[in-house]
């Protein structure tokens, strides 16, 4: 299989790699926090998984209107009032 000239030039992502320095340095025991990547030290909370699990048995796995879901805006806006 020959590999295109543009796949061979494709560099590590610069992300990839601040985030795998960080975890380096973790286990070494230096106080890091990681903002490389974006993912949360945490696991994702039960009441979120099983409302996504609910979502998903309902179908609702399509992309909403790029301005989002109407529901949720106008809930949003009413917090925000408040």
């Amino acid at each position: 299989m020959n590999l295109s000239d543009v796949f061979k030039n494709v560099e590590e992502s610069q992300t990839l790699k601040i985030s795998a320095k960080a975890k380096e340095m973790i286990k070494e025991g230096i106080d890091v926090i990681n903002l490389a990547v974006g993912e949360p030290d945490f696991d994702t909370p039960d009441y979120i998984k099983n409302f996504a699990k609910k979502a998903i048995d309902e179908n609702k796995t399509r992309y909403t209107d790029a301005s989002g879901i109407v529901e949720l805006r106008e809930a949003i806006a009413e917090k925000l009032k408040k």
